[in-house]
């Protein structure tokens, strides 16, 4: 997935400490990557995992 023109959006959740999590979503799918050194590979998943992802978070699957 070609990401050198994506529009990454930072969470704004995110403090001024640089422990952020940004994301890019194309057409393709979804990146993701840490702030603090971006030159590192996004991880990059499909729609579809995306989806499930985001709904395991609004369901508490992930809850400590």
């Amino acid at each position: 997935m070609d990401l050198s023109n994506a529009r990454w959006r930072t969470s704004t959740r995110s403090g001024a400490n640089g422990n952020c999590v940004e994301v890019a979503i194309t057409d393709e799918g979804v990146a993701v990557r840490d702030t603090k050194d971006r030159s590192k590979p996004a991880h990059v998943f499909t729609h579809a995992e995306w989806a499930a992802f985001v709904g395991g978070v609004k369901d508490g699957e992930f809850d400590l």
